[in-house]
């Protein structure tokens, strides 16, 4: 067995994000203002912060339009802080889009939903590194670089964390450089791993802490362009609907005006969300956005630009009844793991800021107490439920399963849904929904009528030419990932002969779609039953965790590689 050190701490939270962040920094005011007082015997708990990427904010991305009532709450004077909160610009304009094939035409109203008056455009990997220093200012001990594996359990109950190893070679053999990762005891472990976490799915899974529905997720693709200054206004905000998605398909797309570079440029944000829900076996989130590029309606925004960088991130988008149970005995689940999104208003850090100050309001009143017990740490999901946060979630509750009937019975739902307070229909409170990945629909089914050969794949040529469009390699080198190349694979498909036999007759491969990275390849291999065989590039990944979620057959667990692994994102 391998000896493992062990490290004590009062609170170990899993996650460097905006979830995980406000834990640390709103923990750390409580336990101040509480030594300050002289109210009770001062405090004084050991608290630290893991995360997996090589530094705070390196795999951190969003849109990113953040409602600031969490920031507000959070850090009440953020607007006059030094150093200055890094947001990007206050939205001034915002309007929507109906895309058709060949035009379409700009909303005679906002909806409601998608106003954001008031609203920041922000680049959330440069929030969080920020949040990151504010939180190493207070005491927080942060370790980047060291990825969570596996929970440490007692039956039930949590009792900490051990990291990766690190230093073993693509065949599981240690190098010389070999390290076993250490154990974090920790009386309260604090799950805040982002959409589908890995050790917060196996903690559900195994504890039997499903919602009422089962999750459902969207993916992200997201470009950040230099442009020529006043070509998109710091502080624009436009979303689109349509084109180039089909009517069976849930998503839409973005252009924000950020702010402006030292050489006087601006820069924009553009990108797409596509439900993980869809029928298409190839639908390709990438694809996708480099056809939306085209179009005359978007294109303008960036002539005469250049693209900077690329990310993709998988989004949470069940809603309330899809969330998991937040609390139990030694741990909490918050953030995107815990599928605290709203998909209405496509936002979702204001509410991660204010799950983590929640869980942070838990471990205080536990670290008091002496109790870690699911008893106290109840006290989380009642005070979510006491908050605003819980009635604008109740609000978008049945959003997303509105559209798995295709677009225009979502419209007609979330129509239904704002005039009845979030209501499924007139005779229930809750849309039901399955897990996204059962809706994808086999190849021939799906593609007879649709192709002359009777059923067999056809995708619409696009021809990347490196100046508005780009293939997906050029894409991730955008994003800055990187990887060990000399490490077990993190991508761990559990029946690899099913991706040359089933998967190729049934469904087409459709990793090598679904993967925004190009991480999944269908190589050439003679003997085989097709072929081909699959080819796994790990070093493309940039943990969007897309394939864990669509995979048909569920065989597909991605588990985080060597610290430090991964995308390195700036402005994202």
């Amino acid at each position: 067995m391998t000896e493992r050190d062990v490290m004590e701490f009062d609170v170990v939270i899993v996650g460097g994000g905006p979830a995980g962040l406000s834990t640390a920094i709103h923990l750390a005011n409580l336990i101040e203002r509480h030594n300050a007082a002289g109210a009770g015997p001062k405090l004084a708990p050991e608290i630290c912060l893991i995360e997996k990427a090589a530094e705070i904010g390196a795999h951190a991305i969003s849109g990113a339009v953040m409602d600031p009532k969490g920031l507000d709450a959070l850090l009440p004077g953020w607007r006059t802080m030094e150093p200055k909160a890094p947001v990007e610009a206050e939205v001034h304009d915002d309007y929507a889009l109906w895309l058709t094939a060949k035009g379409g035409m700009r909303f005679p109203f906002t909806p409601g939903p998608l106003k954001n008056h008031g609203n920041f455009v922000v680049s959330l990997n440069k929030l969080v590194k920020w949040l990151g220093g504010i939180a190493e200012q207070k005491g927080i001990q942060i370790f980047p670089g060291f990825p969570g594996a596996v929970l440490q359990r007692d039956g039930g109950k949590v009792t900490g964390v051990q990291l990766a190893d690190s230093g073993v070679d693509k065949h599981g053999q240690p190098r010389g450089n070999f390290q076993a990762g250490g154990i974090l005891a920790g009386k309260l472990t604090v799950l805040a791993e982002g959409s589908r976490g890995s050790m917060t799915k196996q903690l559900v899974k195994d504890l039997k802490l499903e919602g009422k529905n089962p999750p459902v997720y969207g993916v992200g693709a997201k470009e950040v362009w230099e442009v020529p200054k006043g070509q998109c206004a710091p502080g624009l905000v436009v979303h689109t609907m349509g084109y180039p998605l089909d009517s069976h398909t849930f998503g839409g797309g973005w252009i924000y005006g950020m702010g402006e570079t030292e050489g006087g440029k601006n820069l924009v944000s553009v990108g797409l969300v596509i439900g993980l829900d869809y029928l298409d076996p190839t639908m390709d989130v990438h694809r996708q956005l480099q056809r939306m590029k085209l179009h005359p309606k978007v294109a303008p925004f960036l002539r005469g630009g250049k693209m900077l960088h690329y990310g993709a991130k998988s989004l949470p988008e069940g809603g309330l009844y899809a969330m998991p149970k937040t609390f139990g005995d030694g741990f909490l689940i918050i953030g995107d793991s815990a599928g605290l999104m709203n998909s209405m208003r496509l936002k979702g850090i204001h509410l991660a800021i204010r799950s983590g100050m929640f869980a942070a309001e838990t471990a205080f009143e536990c670290l008091k107490k002496g109790d870690f017990s699911a008893a106290a740490t109840v006290l989380h999901e009642q005070k979510m439920q006491a908050d605003w946060m819980w009635q604008e979630l109740r609000k978008c509750r049945n959003f997303h399963q509105g559209f798995h009937k295709g677009r225009l019975a979502g419209l007609i739902n979330a129509g239904f849904a704002t005039m009845f307070g979030g209501k499924g229909t007139l005779w229930s409170d809750e849309l039901k929904s399955n897990p996204g990945h059962t809706y994808m629909q086999q190849v021939r089914p799906y593609f007879r009528g649709k192709t002359p050969d009777g059923g067999k794949p056809a995708l619409d040529k696009l021809a990347e030419d490196g100046t508005l469009t780009f293939d997906k390699l050029t894409s991730v080198y955008a994003s800055g990932t990187m990887h060990e190349e000399d490490q077990p694979c993190h991508l761990v498909v559990t029946q690899p002969d099913l991706c040359s036999t089933r998967c190729v007759e049934e469904f087409g491969n459709p990793c090598q779609h679904f993967c925004p990275a190009a991480v999944y390849e269908m190589e050439a291999k003679p003997g085989t039953k097709h072929g081909v065989d699959l080819k796994i590039n790990a070093s493309n990944c940039v943990h969007c965790k897309t394939c864990d979620i669509m995979d048909p057959y569920q065989v597909i667990n991605w588990v985080p590689p060597e610290g430090g692994g991964g995308p390195n994102y700036t402005n994202l």
